[in-house]
Formats: structure tokens, sequence, C-alpha cells
């Protein structure tokens, strides 16, 4: 596994992330690093300010690098998961969402790379329980192989379901994402049936896939997430397996 020492990078161009960007271009299908920038903008990275060099300094003075490569090394053996590069970057301070209901932290992941953007702030704790997550993500696209344009509503909340059922079982309840407990069963259930299982079939590139699974159509934030870790929970209950012998079970077999 190859956490990219991505600090050597912020030290030398920490003010001009596009130069930075640029580094991923090869990444990304030739995009270039303005597009490269703005889509890791939306998902978490930094905006430059004054002095952000120190947030830099603090996060290798934690040795985040180094307690990154030895975590993602042991999940690659346990999930028995490809090998692929992971990029640090400070994560976005102006953002309030990521600030306030994520603590500072947000990820990215890809079938063949992974971004952590993080906050100085993060424990240790946080900072693996996050990479435990998207790495997560890597390994069940790696064993449960299916093209982007055909993945659906189901595959999309099952694979954020199993995702943090990998933090359960590894951290524990406290290290859980809030959107794991905003609803009760029943409510959950209820958003299942009424519109999740109906709209189970649509592909990813639906706009209503989007709605559903973030709430924003519901008035239920995180109401796809909420319902996939609902979906996995009642399945490893009924069943008795671990997240690492569901990596590659067909979304459909969680219904069941």
């Amino acid at each position: 596994m190859s956490v990219i020492r991505t600090d050597k990078w912020l030290v030398e161009a920490y003010d001009r992330p596009l130069e930075i960007c640029g580094n991923l271009s090869g990444l990304f299908n030739g995009a270039d690093a303005s597009m490269i920038y703005d889509y890791l903008l939306l998902h978490g990275m930094y905006t430059p300010f004054t002095n952000g060099e120190k947030r830099i300094k603090r996060l290798q003075e934690k040795d985040v690098w180094g307690m990154v490569q030895q975590e993602a090394q042991f999940l690659r053996d346990m999930w028995e998961g490809p090998d692929i590069p992971i990029f640090i970057f400070p994560s976005d301070h102006t953002n309030e969402i990521i600030m306030k209901e994520f603590n500072g932290r947000s990820g990215l992941a890809f079938k063949d790379k992974l971004f952590l953007f993080l906050s100085e702030e993060n424990e240790e704790e946080e900072i693996k329980s996050l990479l435990t997550h998207e790495y997560n993500h890597v390994c069940r696209l790696y064993h449960y192989p299916l093209q982007e344009d055909s993945y659906t509503l189901l595959d999309t909340i099952i694979l954020e379901g199993l995702a943090e059922h990998a933090v359960r079982e590894r951290y524990g309840e406290d290290y859980l994402a809030a959107w794991t407990s905003l609803y009760p069963d029943e409510k959950v259930r209820e958003m299942w049936e009424s519109c999740f299982e109906p709209n189970r079939s649509i592909f990813k590139s639906d706009r209503k896939h989007h709605q559903l699974l973030y709430g924003s159509s519901l008035g239920h934030k995180m109401a796809g997430y909420a319902v996939g870790y609902y979906l996995v929970k009642t399945y490893m209950e009924r069943h008795r397996f671990t997240t690492k012998e569901l990596l590659s079970t067909e979304s459909v077999q969680f219904l069941l």
C-alpha cells in the first residue's frame, strides 16, 4: 500500500493547490488540474488561507502519513484488498457541513485510489475510522466489481452501509458516523419501504439517485446512508456474517 507523501507537496506549494493537483492528472484520465481541484473541493479538500502551513506541520508532528500507511497495510491484509495510492490533504475549514457534522474530516474512494481530507484536530482513532470506511469502499469495488454506469441506488446504499459496519467492527459504536443513528429503525424501515425499495434499481446517473441518497427529496438528511446501514445491520444479524465475508455479496442478497 502506498501512502503518497503529499506533505512534501504541501510544504512546497500549499498556497498553489492547482499546482498540487497537477500531480494527479495521470490518475484522472487526463483531466486538467483545475477540473481535478474543483472535484476534490466538492468532497472536502482545503482552500488556502493565511498561515495554513501550520496545519501541515501539525499533521506531520502527528505522523499522520506514517500512521495511515501502517493502518492501510493492516486493512489490505485483513480484507485481501488492492494496493492503491492514498493521498492526504487538509480539509476545507470553510465547509460548515464537514467541520460541524463530520468533525473536519472527509474522504473520497475510487477503485484505484483514495483521498483523505483531514483537520489537524482529528485524533488518531478518527483518522483510522475514516480510512477504514473509505478503504472498505475500495475493497467492495474490488471484490464486487461493477461498471460505474451500472451502479444502482441499492448498490450505493449497501456500499455505504458495509463501510460503516466495518468501522463498527474495528472501532466500536463511538466512532460511527452520526447518520447511523439519526432515525429509529421503524423510521428507516418506513423510508426503505416507501421510497427506496420502489427506486432501488435507478442508476447513479439519475438525478433521483443523488436526491434519495442524501435525503434532499425526503426532508431527511443522509437518508440513503441510514437505510443502507439498516439493511446491512439486519442482514448481518440474521446470518451472522462479518463485513469481510460480505465484500463480494450481491447487493440484492441483503434484502433476503
